[in-house]
Parts: C-alpha cells; sequence; structure tokens
C-alpha cells in the first residue's frame, strides 16, 4: 500500500477509531484547571500581527487562522502555553484527527511550521524557559526544529 492509499483510508480508520471508542458527551464538564485555562488564553490576544514575519509564514498563518477556527476561537492556541516544536507537534497532530477540523497534512505541516516560528518570536521567554527544563536531547531536538524552521523562511 503507497503513501495515497494510507492519507484515503486514514479519515475511514479515524472515523471507525471515534465509532468504537469512547465516547463523551458534547457538553461533558471539563475539571476546572483546564476550564481557567482555556478562559485565560480565549481572553487573550484574538490575532497574531505577522506583517513583519516571512511572505511564507504569513501565508501559514492565513491557514492557521481558517482552519484553527472551525472549532475554537483563535484566542486558544496564540495564548496557550505550548511553545516548543515538540508540544506543537503534538497539539496540530491531536486537532488534524477531530472530526471536521479539514486540517490534511499540508495544512498540518504549515500551522506546525507557523506555530513553531511564532513562538520563537512571541513567546521567546516560554521557549528558552522550557528549553532549559528539556532533557538535553529534548532540548537539542527542539532547538534543531526550531533552527531548520528559520532556516527554511528567513533566508527567502
Amino acid at each position: 500500500m503507497n503513501q495515497k492509499h494510507i492519507w484515503i483510508l486514514l479519515p475511514l480508520i479515524t472515523l471507525a477509531c471515534v465509532s468504537v471508542g469512547p465516547r463523551f458527551a458534547a457538553g461533558e464538564e471539563l475539571d476546572d484547571a483546564t476550564k481557567a485555562r482555556i478562559a485565560k488564553a480565549e481572553a487573550g490576544a484574538q490575532t497574531v500581527d505577522v506583517s513583519h514575519y516571512p511572505k511564507e509564514i504569513q501565508e501559514n498563518y492565513q491557514i492557521f487562522s481558517e482552519k484553527c477556527t472551525q472549532c475554537h476561537k483563535l484566542s486558544r492556541p496564540i495564548n496557550s502555553d505550548y511553545a516548543l516544536p515538540s508540544e506543537w507537534e503534538r497539539y496540530v497532530k491531536r486537532m488534524m484527527h477531530k472530526p471536521g477540523s479539514g486540517i490534511d497534512s499540508d495544512s498540518g505541516k504549515k500551522i506546525y511550521e507557523f506555530l513553531v516560528y511564532d513562538s520563537s518570536i512571541r513567546k521567546k521567554s516560554l521557549v528558552d524557559a522550557k528549553l532549559e527544563k528539556a532533557s538535553p536531547d529534548e532540548r537539542k531536538s527542539d532547538e534543531d526544529k526550531i533552527k531548520e524552521i528559520h532556516q527554511k523562511y528567513d533566508s527567502k
């Protein structure tokens, strides 16, 4: 089976897993800490000024804005405490698998690259603090991903 077939089957597999997996009621209550974290993020900035970012990152921001507002306020990821590439990778993959997100692998990659780039600029102190607490391997991996994305976009 080639990669094209896998991407065709992925929505069906996801649907099957959702259908037989644990069910969560739409109105299920979140714990107080989660509610507070979401409320804080959603009360923050609704947009990011990307006018000083490279053109391609600005285009990725547009995709991020269009796709992510289908399920929640854009302020939620903008103001979240996620900052490292490894955190954004998990977050974007989780969102890609949400029914109705409309985030395919190409869009997911662009959203991820925007979020990593933006965090390295706007959330630099948070990135630095988290890198300092990371294991040497995790730190190197995240630093390499940040550097790779900046090299890809800053050189244009």
